[in-house]
């Protein structure tokens, strides 16, 4: 199996919020996440379940790939 060159989750998701002048303030109030739980998504100190991810990817109108990394978005 190939290995596939993936960037961690928290630059992407920084990359993402950032591309689309988002703060973590109004990511999480409009999304209904704590602004910590943000945070430590945005500092890569934890990821977010899958449920949340799926909201993000919504969120952002990209693929959970991209979120994760393992495509370009």
């Amino acid at each position: 199996m190939l290995q596939q060159k993936t960037q961690p989750f928290y630059k992407n998701f920084a990359a993402l919020m950032k591309e689309n002048k988002i703060t973590r303030y109004r990511l999480a109030k409009d999304l209904k996440f704590s602004q910590q739980t943000v945070s430590n998504w945005y500092y890569g100190v934890s990821e977010p379940k899958l449920s949340q991810l799926i909201k993000l990817a919504d969120y952002f109108e990209v693929s959970i790939d991209c979120l994760a990394g393992r495509k370009d978005y």
